[in-house]
């Protein structure tokens, strides 16, 4: 028996060994990496690279956060998916909100009113009736009304290690309070909300109310939850249970893009309370961890080791697909889905990929629906044509996927330290040297050498997509290029050597002394890429003999030196917090310099009249007015030249061709509702591209029979004929 039972075990192990090598012959691709289930899913699959810290919209200020915050919670307006310039509309706003402005006596001011005159400014929101949160155990009540987990004690909570181990869930209807509730929680000292400083300056009664708050920090959490509710903001009223309305101190027409950030979400009261409850912390049952939105999707699954959910809200209203796009959208296929109600898929799955590699090659292998391009896989996706545009690769083409490119909110500029005795000034010997250096320091070779292409070289510090913002001939620095057919084109390196020499340095020498003109450029260098960056930047002011010094440190000491104004040459960039022209023109406003202020003025660049405009013009509504104003100030600031203009990078981002709906807004975080995708389509194609590679197996299994079974076959022969 015992021979018997042995063999039977090594015929096992030899049957086994052929099933799995059969098992090629199967339907699903052997490298997928979701469940079979999963094949025809309506679900989205993208990574993430970084765990959120923050998922309260209170506290998070980071893109990465944004992008799983911005599905979940809803505050008031957001920004068209399609339309250009970027234009506010409602979320859950009946409308977006005109402000009505007041003097100091409280007496109403027309809408044409002096600034000077006007005191305050009251937004009144107006939010939708008969919107619901998602379902959540902060709201499930019993019979007689009674929240069921708000009392929670140590035997409550056995056996409950996340938020899914509470049995029930309950929903409630959105409401003014809620907004009103979020607005104060920005204030409390206890939640380090990064906006609490700036509204402090804007909302009525903001500071005061915060001032009050800083003797509850040290309270109990349930009791700081109290507190928020039997307090007010005097700038922050509410007027029915649908209506509430916020006082602007004087005039601020760029508030209403603060209310299209998840920081003027709303926070029901009874999440607060529900995770201020002792015991949950420590099980990481928290805001920071668990969202309680109103938004087309909630957090299924957080497990930012290694994977992220995002569900279909059941409560979700069933916001329609917008109608109205740019000239081009309705060719393009954008608008297909145009009155549908979203969202159209049913999750999105965000697998963790710290390595840029691996998540290039799920990409490619159909696993994820998009991707970004690292600089390791341009060359691979994409290539520049005769024009230099950015164009797919053939291999990307054969696979139908799409390449699609936006200018993002951004300027990268290299700053001169205008309080410099050499380069910076307003004698028109510096303004001539800064425009001689501007023709000289080639961007456009910069982005191509640099950026793989992804850039535009910028006129002005205002770039696409914004307010104020000129096409064409009409928007080009005329200092440094000229039109020539349809586009600009960078003058000549001899303007550049007389520009030079009108300002006393010819071939780079200061006629006075006789010495070469030495230049210092504080750099930030932290690795051997930066070295060819640097010698490159070297080269470009060595065009017109000027002698370029690098001073490399850690970021640390690069921002003191900025700070101090002891720098003369610097790299520096912005990213819009949000789309209007002023949030780029501050950056060159006399009041906010750096050294003297403070201030973001990095170049410490002061002009009265530019100032003057300034105040101005970040109190005028859109128009021609506001236009003709922002002209000016560009035109001054060509003149003067306080930077190189640099460039306005580009976002490009890869689609397959099961994903629609894909359209690049660099404002809006929400965008995932837009999605559509085939799954059909996706799974056939992740099969087709992926067969298995059966040549190595089938060479170890006739490499184990030739081995093995000879030896088997010598065992079975002793074990036999010790039994006879």
């Amino acid at each position: 028996m015992r021979s018997i039972e042995r063999f039977d075990i090594r015929g096992r192990f030899l049957f086994g060994l052929a099933a799995v090598l059969l098992a090629g012959c199967g339907e699903a691709p052997w490298n997928d990496p979701y469940p079979a289930g999963e094949a025809t899913s309506n679900r989205v699959y993208s990574s993430f690279a970084e765990r959120p810290k923050h998922l309260d919209p209170a506290r998070s200020y980071s893109a990465d956060e944004y992008a799983f915050l911005a599905q979940i919670y809803e505050p008031p307006l957001q920004y068209h998916f399609l339309l250009r310039p970027y234009r506010l509309v409602p979320l859950t706003a009946l409308e977006v909100p005109e402000p009505a402005y007041f003097d100091i006596d409280g007496n109403p001011l027309p809408q044409d009113a002096p600034v000077e005159s006007i005191h305050r400014s009251d937004y009144l929101i107006r939010i939708q009736p008969g919107i619901r949160y998602q379902p959540h155990p902060a709201f499930a009540s019993d019979d007689a009304g009674h929240y069921r987990y708000h009392t929670l004690n140590a035997r409550d909570l056995r056996g409950v290690n996340q938020l899914g181990d509470f049995e029930q869930t309950g929903t409630r209807e959105l409401t003014a309070e809620d907004y009103i509730h979020q607005i104060k929680r920005l204030a409390a000292p206890w939640v380090h909300s990064p906006i609490a400083g700036v509204m402090q300056k804007h909302i009525l009664g903001f500071e005061d109310y915060a001032e009050s708050l800083v003797g509850s920090v040290e309270t109990d959490p349930l009791q700081r939850v109290a507190r928020l509710k039997a307090s007010e903001i005097a700038g922050v009223e509410r007027v029915d249970p649908y209506s509430y309305r916020i006082s602007v101190k004087g005039k601020y027409p760029q508030f209403a893009y603060w209310l299209a950030m998840p920081f003027f979400a709303p926070m029901p009261w009874e999440a607060e309370v529900f995770y201020a409850q002792p015991g949950l912390r420590e099980r990481n049952i928290m805001l920071d961890w668990y969202p309680v939105g109103t938004g087309p999707f909630m957090l299924g699954e957080n497990n930012p080791n290694l994977r992220m959910v995002l569900a279909r809200n059941p409560n979700f209203r069933g916001e329609p697909y917008p109608s109205e796009g740019m000239p081009d959208d309705a060719a393009s296929g954008i608008l297909v889905d145009a009155g549908r109600p979203m969202p159209f898929i049913e999750e999105a799955v965000y697998s963790l990929e710290k390595e840029s590699i691996p998540r290039w090659n799920k990409f490619l292998q159909g696993f994820y629906d998009s991707s970004g391009i690292s600089s390791d896989a341009f060359d691979q996706a994409v290539q520049i044509d005769t024009g230099g545009e950015p164009v797919l690769t053939d291999a990307m083409r054969e696979r139908g996927i799409t390449l699609l490119t936006s200018v993002e909110p951004s300027v990268m500029y290299m700053g001169f330290n205008m309080l410099d005795p050499v380069i910076g000034g307003d004698s028109e010997r510096a303004r001539l040297l800064r425009r001689a250096i501007a023709i000289a320091v080639d961007f456009e070779e910069f982005i191509s050498i640099f950026t793989n292409g992804r850039g535009l070289a910028a006129q002005g510090p205002i770039p696409p997509g914004i307010f104020g913002y000129r096409e064409g001939e009409a928007g080009i620095n005329p200092f440094v290029y000229e039109w020539i057919g349809d586009r600009a084109v960078r003058r000549s390196l001899d303007e550049a050597r007389v520009l030079m020499e009108q300002a006393g340095y010819p071939g780079g020498r200061d006629r006075e002394t006789g010495r070469a003109l030495t230049i210092n450029y504080e750099a930030i260098a932290t690795g051997p890429d930066d070295r060819a960056r640097l010698n490159w930047i070297r080269k470009q002011f060595a065009k017109l003999g000027i002698e370029l010094v690098i001073r490399s440190t850690d970021y640390n000491r690069f921002q003191e030196k900025i700070r101090n104004g002891t720098g003369q040459v610097f790299m520096w960039g912005w990213n819009a917090d949000y789309p209007d022209p002023e949030n780029f023109l501050f950056l060159l406003y006399g009041p906010n310099g750096k050294v003297e202020h403070q201030g973001e003025n990095a170049s410490n660049y002061a002009n009265p009249e530019f100032d003057r405009l300034f105040n101005a013009m970040r109190f005028m509504d859109d128009g021609p007015e506001r236009q003709a104003a922002i002209d000016r100030m560009v035109e001054i600031a060509r003149i003067d030249a306080p930077w190189l203009w640099g460039f306005n990078p580009k976002a490009f981002s890869l689609h397959h061709q099961w994903m629609y709906n894909a359209s690049p807004n660099q404002m809006a975080n929400n965008t995932l509702k837009y999605r559509r995708v085939d799954p059909e389509l996706r799974e056939r194609l992740r099969h087709d591209w992926n067969p298995p590679i059966l040549w190595p197996l089938w060479a170890i299994g006739v490499l184990v029979l030739v081995i093995v079974l000879p030896a088997l076959w010598l065992v079975w022969r002793r074990e036999r004929s010790t039994a006879l």
